[in-house]
């Protein structure tokens, strides 16, 4: 019966002094690592031994009170949908993280300051990482949680993941490949989501720019609903505003991949056909654009690799470096396939 009750507990410190037969001050010193103490191999040895036949694991509060901060890493997350392509930066930093013993907390931020400074007191966080730059007050109250491993550092606040390449990037690539096919009039479209608001625009923003490179005048801007209807509707308010001195769209960027899909759907509602009457390109390489009719030409973002790369950094960071965040092009490439 004390077996049984003892299973339903967390098994302590004084549970393996008990099972190895040493005092609680020795067991202790071997469980914390307890510098400038001199146990001899054989003892620590058998606390060990001990601790891993009662499936012993040190508790998280005493273990951070101890060493004045937890082994887990917070990544602040922007308020936008969460689709394959964050989770796949997820994964791959959390498991890099976890290789070095940390354990990655996501949080969503939605611009609550006083929220984000209870996160640090509730955790107290090794490492912090935000998508998108940190406000001065945010930073504060990081430094004042005696948080030091922050990325991007206060030196780089202009510093921004959600626009250098999830946004503006795409965009531009998007762009880039449509003018590269020959294209000179272009169309943008945007999710009516209003989360992604932001994010959209940096990706429109992309487009503009890459046109601007060329002589090209700016897309036209559209915002649909995710159905087949309203991307008809956004695909004839085109072709009816073309006149002799500005010809309408031949090609159309779909801020991701699920927009792209719809606009298909209207063309088909339309007749018309992809390329040969609007060539369509998407974003984020989801596994149904393979699949679309025809086939979805779309920018695919090596976003786990990124993952892997920022968490690589905070942990240099940890260790007192200096970190670099430079994104590389390969971060991001066209995939083509029939739709551009």
């Amino acid at each position: 019966m004390a077996d049984e009750k003892r299973s339903r507990r967390r098994v302590t410190s004084v549970d393996v002094a008990r099972e190895a037969g040493l005092s609680r001050a020795t067991v202790s010193f071997v469980l914390n690592d307890t510098p400038g103490q001199s146990i001899p191999e054989a003892t620590r040895q058998r606390v060990l031994q001990a601790a891993e036949r009662l499936g012993y694991t040190p508790y998280a509060p005493a273990r951070t009170l101890r060493s004045g901060r937890s082994d887990v890493a917070v990544f602040v997350l922007p308020d936008w949908p969460q689709g394959p392509t964050m989770t796949e930066f997820v994964d791959r930093a959390a498991q890099v993280l976890s290789r070095a013993g940390l354990t990655l907390v996501t949080h969503v931020h939605t611009g609550d300051e006083q929220r984000l400074a209870r996160l640090w007191t509730t955790l107290t966080p090794a490492a912090v990482f935000g998508m998108r730059p940190f406000t001065s007050v945010e930073l504060a109250g990081m430094r004042k949680a005696g948080i030091s491993a922050i990325l991007p550092a206060a030196e780089e606040s202009g510093h921004d993941v959600s626009t250098t390449l999830w946004a503006k990037g795409v965009g531009r690539l998007q762009a880039e490949h449509l003018i590269r096919k020959g294209h000179t009039r272009l169309a943008y479209v945007l999710s009516d989501e209003p989360r992604l608001a932001a994010l959209g625009q940096g990706r429109a923003e992309g487009a503009v720019e890459a046109c601007a490179a060329v002589g090209l005048a700016p897309p036209i801007v559209s915002t649909i609903a995710l159905d087949a209807t309203s991307a008809a509707e956004a695909t004839e308010s085109w072709r009816d505003g073309a006149s002799a001195c500005e010809a309408a769209p031949t090609a159309v960027c779909a801020y991701n991949d699920e927009v792209a899909l719809a606009i298909l759907a209207g063309m088909r509602m339309l007749g018309l056909s992809a390329p040969a009457d609007l060539a369509v390109i998407g974003a984020d390489d989801i596994p149904g654009a393979r699949f679309a009719a025809p086939p979805l030409t779309t920018v695919a973002q090596n976003s786990g690799e990124l993952g892997a790369r920022i968490a690589k950094a905070l942990l240099e960071a940890l260790e007192g470096g200096s970190p670099d965040l430079d994104l590389l092009p390969g971060d991001i490439h066209v995939v083509e396939r029939v739709s551009a």
